[in-house]
């Protein structure tokens, strides 16, 4: 197993599934899209709308899309 990132800062963290483990199968709040207590990611760093993540269980390190602010307003406020 890899260590945690020695830059990994508790304060900043992210709400995606791990697709390595996949702790938060059964998880109620996480099943309804909630914020977990438990089922976090440290959040590394970013580039853009890719999210450069590491799961604090598993230590599997990857990039998410977030597709957060890509692309652009949509059409419908231009």
């Amino acid at each position: 197993m890899l260590p945690i990132d020695p830059h990994a800062d508790l304060g900043r963290r992210a709400w995606i599934a791990c697709p390595r483990c996949r702790d938060d199968r059964g998880c109620a709040d996480c099943g309804a899209g909630r914020n977990c207590r438990d089922h976090w990611r440290y959040l590394l760093s970013n580039t853009g709308s890719v999210l450069h993540v590491q799961c604090p269980r598993c230590a599997y390190l990857w990039d998410h899309e977030s597709h957060f602010g890509a692309g652009g307003r949509p059409a419908s406020l231009d």
